[in-house]
């Protein structure tokens, strides 16, 4: 327990559940319509609107063993390779066994997908499957289907939601127990400023933390708060050095900030391909797969021949799709490309890699507990052992619905458990914050030390640039009132000093994680994970486990320090 919070003013207002759901993705939604179908008063609480997080903006779909032929085992071995020996075998079994069922209920809780002229579920492919066991919903739309039918599922429950809620720090007991949240309201409505919510049980749904580089796929909400909360709180996190940088994201210009359009890895499923400025098929003879490979092999791929030819960006062509391919399958890409000037019927699109998916976060065991008793973590914001060095495509909305439930479970199996009222401490253990003009900087030390390649001498460089942001906040606590922009920089600044920490501490280039001075993998020494927590004193601490599967979240698991 660091004691460490928030700078932040003590909350005003307060109600009751038994539990509190933190976020509103496929992970969030799926366990709050969970824990309202087991009896259990469950609030949401979500940074925006319900459906503003990065659930909607998935396009490809979501993979799970439904075509004829394909078997749960098959997904597994897909699963193992993408993740480079680092996913924990028991995770990933419990991903793909329980995945097809977990579909059908989100299909029976109203999510339409597509569907063939026989009427079975439409399968397509996309980097790293053997097999088409992608479903998706209005060709490229499948995120935004998944979240409407659970919003309106949520909605027709009447599940309490408090929305424009940035939540704070967690509550603890005098036990140590997971107690509750803290968080701050914007706007009118039925609360404002800060407050809590007193809860025995608590789920992280946050999402990722994507804005910690200057460009990325995800939302502008992503900003690492549920990763940063659990470390203030005494969780452990883990392989946060494993951030995936999508291959193909609609190049902008070499300026652009914030979120970029994506462009689905299911266009290269249907047979588009990646090209250089000449025309040349890159992808031919860099692996069995071709564009199909896994995510880190097609990023490095594109990030090679970019420093080859000096150029910003490759292209993908998929103008042998023709208009109506393009019309039907493919809606909500062809109409972002033809927004920027881009007529993909007709011309390559310009694609470069950005930061899309973080494979760690949150540790958690095979029920989705912390090492926080009563702290619960599902979807990106949680390490679940499922992705290891490299997640593969589309497993992400699984993993959110499959570890929601398996959530659920537990919290009904043992019940909400109180056993006194939270504590709220303050003074010396409160965070300084950092003016909000310092994410612009978080961003660009991120991006040019700690992205797609990265060296000792880069990631040296970024953790004393970070460093010193942190250093300047403490030694003048007036440099940012509280404020939600506040808040997020300081979360964002928490995230990034672990990640950077654990990218220097992995010697070795593994999955997404490419170093330049370590180009080889070395499953002698790292064919482990790292983990990382915050001290009472603020350093972070990193230790390893003994091998490729996570240990108990236990206060005695085998954990090693790094020499």
């Amino acid at each position: 327990m660091t004691g460490i919070r928030l700078h932040a003013p003590a909350p005003g207002w307060s109600i009751d559940a038994d539990v509190v759901v933190v976020g509103s993705g496929v992970a969030g939604l799926t366990a709050a319509l969970r824990c309202t179908a087991e009896g259990l008063r469950t609030v949401v609480v979500t940074k925006a609107l319900l459906d503003a997080g990065s659930t909607r903006w998935a396009q490809g779909g979501i993979a799970a063993a439904l075509g004829e032929g394909d078997t749960p085992e098959q997904h597994l071995d897909d699963t193992l390779v993408a993740g480079a020996g680092l996913c924990d075998e028991r995770a990933v079994h419990a991903l793909v066994t329980e995945g097809p069922d977990a579909v059908r209920r989100l299909i029976e809780t109203g999510a339409s997908f597509d569907l063939t002229d026989e009427g079975a579920i439409a399968l397509t492919r996309e980097g790293g499957h053997h097999r088409r066991r992608i479903a998706h919903a209005g060709g490229d739309a499948t995120g935004a289907e998944i979240s409407r039918a659970l919003v309106e599922a949520i909605r027709e429950r009447g599940v309490r939601t408090i929305e424009h809620a940035l939540v704070l720090d967690l509550l603890k007991d005098a036990e140590g127990r997971t107690a509750g949240v803290t968080l701050h309201v914007m706007g009118e409505g039925q609360h404002d400023g800060v407050g809590a919510v007193h809860a025995p049980a608590v789920v992280l749904a946050t999402g990722g933390m994507g804005q910690v580089f200057s460009a990325t796929t995800n939302p502008a909400v992503s900003t690492g708060d549920g990763v940063a909360l659990a470390l203030r709180a005494g969780a452990e996190v883990s392989d946060l050095e494993f951030v995936q940088f999508h291959p193909t994201v609609l190049f902008l210009g070499a300026d652009s900030e914030g979120q970029q359009p994506l462009v689905s890895e299911a266009v290269r499923g249907e047979g588009a391909h990646l090209v250089d400025a000449d025309g040349v098929r890159f992808m031919l003879g860099q692996h069995e797969l071709a564009e199909l490979a896994p995510r880190d092999i097609v990023a490095k791929a594109i990030t090679r021949r970019m420093l080859e030819h000096g150029a910003e960006h490759m292209y993908l062509d998929a103008r042998h799709f023709g208009a109506e391919m393009w019309e039907q399958r493919f809606p909500t890409i062809l109409a972002a490309c033809r927004a920027h000037g881009i007529d993909p019927v007709t011309e390559p699109i310009p694609v470069a890699p950005a930061a899309h998916y973080a494979s760690g976060g949150v540790r958690t065991d095979l029920h989705g507990r912390t090492t926080v008793p009563g702290l619960y973590a599902c979807g990106e914001v949680a390490c679940t052992g499922v992705h290891g060095a490299n997640r593969l495509a589309s497993n992400s909305l699984l993993e959110g619905l499959v570890f929601a439930e398996r959530i659920v479970a537990d919290i009904a199996a043992h019940g909400p458990h109180r056993e006194g009222l939270p504590d709220v401490p303050a003074g010396p253990r409160e965070l300084s914050l950092l003016v909000p003009e310092v994410r612009r900087e978080i961003q660009r030390i991120m991006t040019q030390g700690a992205g797609v390649l990265r060296s000792a001498e880069s990631l040296a460089g970024a953790a004393e640039a970070l460093e010193r942001l942190r250093l300047d906040a403490e030694e003048d606590r007036k440099a940012a009132e509280p404020g939600v922009e506040a808040w997020e920089t300081a979360n964002l600044l928490c995230v990034a000093r672990v990640l950077v920490a654990a990218a220097r501490a992995r010697e070795e280039t593994r999955g997404c994680h490419w170093r330049e001075d370590r180009p080889d993998r070395d499953d002698g020494t790292w064919r482990r994970h790292l983990v990382v927590r915050l001290s009472s004193d603020r350093r972070l601490v990193v230790r390893r486990t003994t091998g490729a599967d996570f240990p108990p979240v236990t206060p005695d698991a085998p954990l090693e320090p790094l020499s």
